[in-house]
């Protein structure tokens, strides 16, 4: 074992290119430290520590601890306030290979994969969000281009990413052989417990309050419902309600507040997942009878169900 902790290290041809002149390191990254990206922590995977803001280059200190050396790195993942997380401290590698032209990253041994076929993922497809691989791939562009080389090839792997993906969802969700890699911003909402204080104080101020579930749903909850106060309350939805007197406006991707809407939407449909039951031929009934089944319940609320794009799917009203 390499003292980077990346098991091939030190074994492989690649480990002894020119592309990592040694530089062991130890501590503290900072995503503009050009020896991290290729010499010291090879293409970071996110989640490993770096904090990476699609098309908003992010330059600040991030906490990981990291080494790496001769076109070979490891960085373990920085659990923050999530210490108890399956995942917090999971080793993550990448090696780099000089190579002619082309920038190509390979996920392998514990990132999972698809093994059946959702509305945005095909089988066999790596368990990476779309997010995240456009920051692995730009970390990447980027040290090559630092680098002035001509082409780079990235294997990422995480050793215990298979016995680690077994303990979670992710066999439920059609991902096997390991875990995914979600995270892009390495931010949660609401942040911590004081500022959900502050989240629930907007609604409750707010006359018929937007509430959201995620990114995608606030960016368009905003266009859609310009007037309104839109807050991102995640999977806090009830105490969102609560806090709105029961008349608000639910608005976001389909997942999270159709579970919370309609817990049982599932049963008996054949599908495991909400998102592969918005591709059948039933989601357009199950959807209306769900919206119609709890605004029956809750006359005040409205729900707005919208797909990645931003078109709606479904509105109650």
């Amino acid at each position: 074992m390499h003292g980077c902790g990346c098991p091939a290290a030190g074994h492989s041809r690649s480990c002894r290119s020119h592309l990592g002149r040694h530089r062991p390191s130890e501590g503290v990254y900072h995503r503009d430290d050009r020896s991290c990206r290729l010499h010291g922590g090879g293409a970071l995977p996110a989640g490993a520590g770096v904090v990476g803001v699609p098309h908003a280059p992010l330059r600040s200190p991030v906490r990981g601890r990291g080494c790496g050396g001769d076109g070979c790195g490891s960085a373990r993942k920085y659990a923050g306030d999530y210490t108890d997380d399956i995942t917090a401290n999971l080793l993550f590698c990448a090696e780099a290979t000089e190579t002619a032209s082309g920038i190509e990253v390979h996920p392998g041994e514990g990132i999972g994969r698809f093994v059946r076929r959702t509305a945005r993922y095909d089988i066999g497809d790596a368990a990476i969000s779309p997010p995240s691989w456009a920051t692995i791939r730009g970390a990447v562009e980027e040290a090559a281009r630092d680098l002035h080389l001509p082409g780079v090839t990235v294997a990422l792997t995480i050793p215990d990413g298979a016995a680690i993906g077994e303990q979670t969802l992710n066999p439920k969700v059609g991902v096997e052989g390991g875990i995914s890699v979600l995270g892009s911003t390495g931010l949660v909402e609401p942040w911590d417990d004081h500022l959900s204080e502050d989240v629930f104080e907007r609604i409750r101020g707010a006359d018929l309050p937007v509430l959201t579930t995620g990114r995608v749903g606030l960016r368009y909850a905003r266009m859609l419902f310009p007037a309104h106060e839109v807050v991102l309350v995640g999977k806090f939805m009830e105490r969102g309600i609560e806090a709105a007197g029961g008349a608000a406006i639910l608005c976001g991707l389909p997942a999270l507040i159709l579970k919370y809407i309609n817990p049982g939407i599932l049963d008996g449909t054949g599908y495991a997942t909400v998102e592969e039951l918005t591709m059948s031929e039933k989601w357009p009934h199950i959807l209306e009878q769900s919206l119609a089944d709890y605004t029956r319940r809750m006359p005040a609320m409205r729900v707005v169900i919208i797909d990645r794009e931003g078109h709606v799917q479904g509105d109650s009203r």
